[in-house]
């Protein structure tokens, strides 16, 4: 989305939470809202959604399902109108696969010998993995890419039939140019697994020790995650160097190769696949007061589904209870304030992110406001650890920007950073992309500079590494920075 050029100075704008001159009572009402933002409500939002009765809140589970009931919950106490034909759900379909048991992987070095991998520090369970159990010899296959059109092959020198691969996630190409929207394709773990299957494999350690749910359910082919030093050391007892190896990859050589025949690995799952699942967005207005700005919107969004049960919950509370903990902060504001905002405001609260963004993918293609009418997305991921923010696309904006700075500058006084709008070739890893593809300029807000250890996609993403205080301030920048925006009547839409 493009915006005229302003006529009016940045410095002229004369209130940052307004975009226009109001009341002192008027003021006064908006800032006493914005001082009740409070920090524990925000983190008890967290709780709530990080307990275990929603099993991590896997996007198409039953367990998801009710955590978005209870977001939809508090909408309605609070005021926040319902934006889909009266109702607070946009379903979509969502396959997912129940996961009940962490699983067995026992890797042997040598015939006789035996060794117990142990969940969570060796390995985890596929979130997407078929139910049994698989043994065989291994065959290592670098990306798992074939590529004929772009010379590249890591199966050409390799017979996995009936074997178990060691693959590695990501592509031999990292310069995000046109060349990697060649490229890009086969970066996905959904081709790389049904590539190893085309090929005859009957199961796979995946060399990315994440819990990740944006896989495929694959008749019979069983896998697990397993953690780089693991990699190392089945490389080591097979007389290879696993750094020389990956150096070749980066290469763009493909130094496939089948181990030992006395190495081998056995991989246990015990999962039930659920291919007719569905999941839902959950979305409330606050609707704009101006008559005719109010045809104009802002969404604040932010993905509400985990990584779920692996055996052991996976809270997901930095990611992302957090960003979604975050925006119910700043919904709860802007319904308790008696002054509403000219253009209406949208919360979005996303489905099937950590699947493949399949909520943002499906309200960019069913919206519940016109795309040409709405203003801003500002998606939120991760946003509740650090002492800092900083907004992607802001240098690209600035005339959108400047209400942000000004809220910081004038009230929250936190470091805050900004980058330019660039490209991106490769494959989309945020929700904010699939708005952004349909043609509405986004932002991302992140914090910055870490307090506690990041564990991303591991069982150890709990509350107890939140900093409420960050929360809290993310709360107040959306609340009055969008307000600023939404009252703004100097941006205009093309």
């Amino acid at each position: 989305m493009k915006f005229k050029n302003l006529l009016v100075a940045f410095f002229l704008i004369p209130l940052v939470f307004t975009g226009f001159a109001q009341s002192s009572t008027e003021t006064e009402q908006i800032l006493n809202t914005f001082h009740s933002i409070s920090s524990n409500d925000i983190l008890q939002f967290a709780e709530e959604l990080s307990s275990d009765k929603y099993k991590g809140r896997l996007s198409g589970s039953p367990e998801y399902l009710e955590a978005a009931q209870w977001c939809a919950g508090k909408f309605k106490e609070w005021g926040v109108l319902p934006a889909n034909n009266g109702s607070y759900f946009q379903y979509f379909p969502n396959e997912y696969s129940e996961v009940f048991t962490k699983g067995k992987v026992t890797y042997s070095p040598k015939k006789g010998e035996e060794i117990q991998l142990q969940f969570s520090d060796d390995y985890l369970p596929g979130s997407n993995s078929a139910s049994g159990t698989v043994s065989g010899n291994l065959v290592y296959v670098g990306y798992g890419i074939t590529a004929p059109e772009l010379n590249y092959d890591d199966y050409k020198n390799v017979d996995v039939k009936d074997k178990i691969i060691l693959l590695e996630s990501g592509i031999p190409y990292a310069k995000n140019d046109t060349t990697l929207a060649s490229w890009t394709p086969y970066a996905y773990h959904r081709y790389k697994f049904r590539n190893a299957v085309k090929h005859g494999a009957a199961g796979m350690l995946y060399i990315s020790k994440l819990a990740n749910p944006n896989t495929v359910n694959l008749e019979n082919f069983v896998y697990a995650h397993i953690d780089q030093n693991i990699a190392e050391q089945i490389f080591s007892d097979a007389g290879k160097n696993y750094s020389e190896i990956k150096t070749e990859l980066s290469k763009m050589k493909t130094p496939s190769f089948a181990l030992p025949a006395n190495q081998t690995v056995s991989i246990t799952a015990k999962t039930q696949y659920f291919p007719d699942a569905k999941a839902c967005n959950v979305i409330g207005k606050i609707e704009g007061s101006d008559p005719v700005l109010k045809n104009e919107a802002i969404i604040i969004g932010g993905h509400l589904d985990g990584q779920g049960y692996l055996g052991e919950i996976f809270p997901s509370a930095l990611d992302n209870a957090s960003g979604v903990a975050d925006i119910l902060g700043a919904a709860k504001a802007f319904a308790e304030s008696e002054i509403k905002p000219k253009r209406t405001v949208l919360f979005i609260l996303l489905g099937g992110e950590e699947c493949g963004l399949y909520g943002s993918k499906f309200y960019a293609e069913n919206p519940l406001f016109p795309i040409d009418k709405t203003l801003l997305m500002i998606n939120l991921d991760m946003v509740g650890n650090g002492t800092g923010f900083h907004i992607a696309n802001g240098k690209s904006y600035p005339e959108l920007f400047a209400h942000f700075e000004k809220v910081n500058t004038k009230y929250l006084h936190r470091k805050m950073g900004a980058s330019e709008w660039k490209k991106n070739y490769g494959r989309p890893r945020s929700d904010a992309s699939n708005f952004e593809n349909a043609g509405i300029t986004t932002f991302s807000l992140y914090t910055s500079e870490s307090v506690f250890p990041v564990h991303y996609h591991q069982p150890l993403d709990k509350t107890d590494v939140l900093t409420p205080e960050i929360m809290e301030d993310a709360a107040k920048l959306l609340y009055l920075g969008i307000r600023g925006i939404a009252n703004d009547e100097n941006i205009k839409m093309n």
